[in-house]
């Protein structure tokens, strides 16, 4: 099967004239390999809710892709939807007040499962969200974050059968809402947070269906104010945080 890419498989921008760069990307096919950096500040990766220059795309579809998003600088913007099974997902953040929007088959095109996904954030005040599967299956999905700063919000929904999430993070002051669902009575997700730093919020959910689901969550923050809800849920009326 072919592959359409309207772009160098590889970019690098840096800012000479302008703080703003943009990234217009559709693939579709499999097997593509993309290697995407940006340095600077006020870039955008283009896709969902793009703004200045009207960027939208960043649309990926196909199976066995590797992207590879190196993003340095502060206020950029990696934002998209990626329709794809079996893939590779290495996102790298360095800097502040970045934003980070990425949808994966919400409408069961490939299952949106088999994926290997790696989210690393050196900086302060950025914002996550990255749903997965969220009308279909993200079985075997493996999802880990590095994230080292303070202020950070990351916010994730997963339709979480058999899946990992896995987020490992050092600051102060950071807030994690995660949502796990699934229907697969013999799969299960497991998630593991481990937190050092500060104040924390930690909204917690996971709620399969007849389901056996995993939690396990270390966070050492001294005497700072904290917010921590776990909710556990496979088949009774919902309470909430």
């Amino acid at each position: 099967m072919k592959n359409y890419l309207y772009m160098l498989l590889c970019v690098v921008f840096l800012p000479l004239y302008s703080a703003d760069n943009e990234i217009y990307v559709d693939q579709s096919g499999t097997g593509a390999n993309i290697d995407l950096e940006q340095l600077g500040i006020s870039n955008i990766i283009g896709g969902l809710n793009s703004t200045a220059g009207s960027v939208n795309a960043f649309d990926l579809d196909g199976n066995t892709m590797t992207l590879d998003i190196n993003m340095i600088g502060a206020t950029n913007k990696f934002l998209g939807d990626i329709f794809a099974d079996n893939f590779t997902g290495l996102y790298n953040f360095t800097g502040g007040t970045n934003s980070f929007t990425i949808q994966v088959d919400p409408t069961d095109t490939y299952s949106s499962d088999g994926s290997n996904q790696n989210v690393a954030v050196t900086g302060s005040g950025n914002t996550f969200t990255l749903n997965q599967g969220t009308t279909a299956i993200a079985a075997s999905l493996d999802l880990d974050w590095i994230i080292q700063g303070s202020n950070n919000t990351v916010t994730s929904n997963i339709n979480i059968d058999g899946a990992t999430n896995y987020m490992d993070i050092d600051g102060s002051d950071n807030t994690v809402t995660y949502t796990g669902t699934g229907t697969n009575a013999s799969a299960g997700g497991y998630f593991y947070l481990d937190h050092t730093g500060g104040s924390r919020t930690f909204n917690i959910q996971q709620l399969s269906t007849q389901d056996n689901d995993w939690l396990k969550i270390m966070s050492i923050s001294g005497t700072a104010a904290s917010t921590v809800c776990v909710v556990q849920n496979d088949q009774g009326t919902s309470t909430s945080c």
